[in-house]
């Protein structure tokens, strides 16, 4: 016998993926994408693998070997 009263199903809560920021200009996109270096981070959702820097192990840590090409692209939207 059912009871009257349903309980509602709630799926688990997980973080969204966050939105990547427009980029003027396609090949600036490129820069960051698929690079040989590239180690997913696993603290990360799965489905977040997309060969793009921001989710590497090693993005914006001493252990990047591009570390220098990204603080210069830091630099570059510093107003003087």
């Amino acid at each position: 016998m059912r009871s009257p009263v349903r309980s509602p199903v709630h799926a688990p809560l997980t973080p969204t993926r966050p939105v990547p920021a427009e980029l003027d200009d396609e090949s600036d996109e490129d820069r960051f994408t698929n690079r040989p270096c590239y180690q997913f981070n696993h603290q990360l959702l799965p489905a977040w693998d997309d060969k793009h820097c921001s989710h590497c192990r090693h993005y914006l840590t001493a252990r990047c070997p591009h570390i220098d090409e990204f603080l210069d692209d830091v630099e570059d939207l510093t107003p003087e």
